[in-house]
């Protein structure tokens, strides 16, 4: 069974920096492509960032140059260093497989805020 566990989030001001991390079980992080994904209130989910099994990364264009996507395959975790942050930024943080489907399932995330 898969089991995804955000934590990270917080509450700061425009221009700060948060660091999010994402432990997993069930999943092996040194085989499945892991990403990063967000939803703000009342839109949809949206994809953030990847990292394949290889290490190669890729980022929605708003984040890009700001948004730090990694992780530790001895751990099982990923991570976002997340810098420069913007209002806009604030959404609640999931991490997953890069590969989702209506029947995946979703941790319960980490609520990031960003004040102006």
């Amino acid at each position: 069974q898969v089991q995804l566990a955000e934590s990270g989030g917080g509450l700061v001001q425009a221009g700060g920096s948060l660091r999010l991390s994402c432990a997993g079980s069930g999943i092996a992080f040194s085989i499945d492509a892991m990403a990063w994904y967000r939803q703000a209130p009342g839109k949809r989910r949206e994809w953030v960032a990847t990292i394949t099994s290889e290490g190669a990364t890729y980022y929605v264009d708003s984040v890009k140059g700001r948004f730090t996507i990694s992780k530790d395959n001895t751990k099982n975790t990923v991570y976002l260093q997340m810098n420069s942050l913007k209002p806009e930024d604030t959404s609640v943080y999931y991490c997953n497989t890069a590969v989702t489907t209506a029947a995946t399932s979703w941790g319960q995330g980490t609520q990031v805020t960003v004040s102006s």
